[in-house]
């Protein structure tokens, strides 16, 4: 009875796993302005950046000293669909907040 098995010789040839590089990081920054009120802007970093009560006062706290504070950092698509849903929030409650990316 013969086999027909290949033959047992057989090298295989090793494959080159590819790393994929991680995506670059944004932070998204909220900028201070003289119309959008502090309760506006808290409830925008719960909502938008799901940021516990608390610390999304500490941020509007820094936001409103330093004229410029970090909401998160994310890959660049989140980041600029959160700048987006900001923009879209301010403007629909008439407020004029500014929302920037930089790269981390």
């Amino acid at each position: 009875m013969s086999d027909n098995l290949p033959d047992q010789n057989i090298q295989f040839e090793k494959q080159n796993a590819t790393k994929s590089a991680l995506p670059s990081l944004y932070r998204v920054l909220m900028h201070n302005d003289d119309y959008t009120t502090m309760e506006f802007v808290v409830h925008a970093l719960e909502l938008v950046f799901h940021q516990p009560p608390a610390e999304a006062h500490r941020v509007m706290l820094n936001i409103h000293t330093q004229g410029v504070g970090v909401c998160g950092t994310y890959p660049y698509e989140i980041a600029e669909t959160k700048v987006a849903r900001v923009h879209g929030l301010a403007r629909q409650a008439g407020y004029p907040l500014r929302c920037t990316l930089e790269k981390a």
